[in-house]
């Protein structure tokens, strides 16, 4: 299955059947393709849906599979069979019948749908099953059943995106990367699963357009000034056009956004002047380093402007590792906007009895082939 973040309905085989019972064949192939795909961690979990074959229902479908071959098979080897016209029309006939049989026993049999979910963040995930009723496509059933069950959204409200931002929190600071918050949505099984990343961008043109914004929603900028403190292009109580060609912006709380906009009225404000024009008389109030009652303001904490870190991996399990370093750390400093995140891999491998000359040339080999920066064998 491909890791991407529009909502999918995985069709598990028939060797993989369910039942009432937790732990069913269904359900550890379902784990076993949220957790991973092929040697890597899979990031968009919160995509995927799974809809299985009802073992005790698996039986009439196997016959009816059976029987078609069977008059297919038949009708490959009339030849050999030496049929007559008539016989062979009767293959034909009784063919088309167990075909028809086959697709009404497959939505018969596959009646399963298994959701994960997931409480809250520190919650263990759980899998709930349902079973598919009434008639029309397996996909268009499961469809409605998760809409129904407020499994899947196609439509979403700005208030709603806004609970989600603070409850969980997905701020960062105050604000949050549109792109950030789009890959949040589709990794993690805490937050509503939507059926595609167009359904964000909706409900957040919808929540910038709300006219009370300040209580219900948030602002939107189109950057953030590390330097000067302050954030660029930014908007409220309007609707922008955020889509996939332009999810660049960042989702700002409302509280640092009134405060941006009331200090920018102020220094926009026209001071007043003396008649004979000898300049501006200074505002009354404390200075700008001083509180109300005179005493120095509290200096602002800087905030941290870098990271590094290291980590031993398991070379049997690189790649399991390495996913889960890349998802739970380079993810979140990577998705901070401006930010430079360089990753750099370091081997280093004792061999006693020395390596092979084999083994000599296929790395160095390999090595040259992937651009490492350094890299070569010692003797000591």
């Amino acid at each position: 299955m491909p890791d991407d973040m529009d909502a999918r309905l995985v069709v598990l085989g028939v060797d993989h059947p369910c039942n009432k019972e937790a732990g069913s064949g269904a359900e550890v192939a379902a784990r076993a393709i949220l957790e991973s795909r092929g040697n890597t961690p899979r990031l968009f979990r919160n995509s995927l849906v799974f809809l299985a074959v009802d073992q005790a229902r698996l039986q009439d479908l196997d016959e009816a599979v059976r029987r078609l071959l069977a008059w297919e098979s038949i009708l490959l080897e009339q030849g050999t069979l030496d049929l007559s016209p008539h016989q062979v029309k009767q293959a034909e006939n009784q063919k088309v019948s167990a075909d028809g049989v086959v697709d009404s026993r497959i939505p018969e049999a596959y009646q399963w749908l298994l959701v994960p979910v997931q409480a809250s963040p520190q919650a263990a995930i759980e899998w709930h099953s349902f079973r598919l009723t009434g008639q029309g496509p397996l996909a268009e059933r499961a469809s409605k059943k998760l809409r129904n069950d407020a499994l899947l959204y196609t439509s979403y409200a700005g208030t709603l995106l806004k609970m989600e931002l603070d409850r969980v929190p997905l701020w960062r600071g105050d604000h949050v990367a549109v792109r950030q918050l789009q890959e949040d949505y589709a990794r993690y099984l805490y937050l509503p699963r939507l059926r595609q990343s167009e359904v964000l961008f909706r409900a957040i043109r919808d929540g910038l357009g709300l006219l009370t914004w300040s209580q219900d929603s948030f602002a939107y900028a189109d950057s953030f000034d590390e330097a000067l403190g302050r954030y660029r292009g930014l908007r409220s109580k309007e609707i922008v056009n955020v889509s996939a060609d332009n999810s660049g912006g960042l989702l700002v709380k409302a509280e640092a956004a009134l405060k941006q906009q009331e200090t920018e009225a102020k220094n926009l404000g026209t001071s007043p002047t003396t008649s004979e024009g000898k300049g501006a008389i200074p505002p009354a109030g404390p200075k700008p380093s001083q509180t109300p009652g005179g005493a120095p303001a509290p200096r602002e904490v800087p905030k941290p402007r870098r990271y590094h870190g290291s980590v031993d991996l398991d070379p049997t399990r690189v790649g399991r590792d390495a996913g889960r370093v890349a998802d739970e750390v380079i993810a979140h400093l990577a998705g901070l906007v401006g930010s430079s995140v360089r990753v750099t891999l370091e081997i280093q491998a004792d061999v006693p009895s020395g390596a092979p000359d084999s083994v000599v040339r296929t790395v160095t080999e390999n090595s040259q082939t992937l651009k490492f920066l350094s890299y070569g064998f010692e003797n000591e």
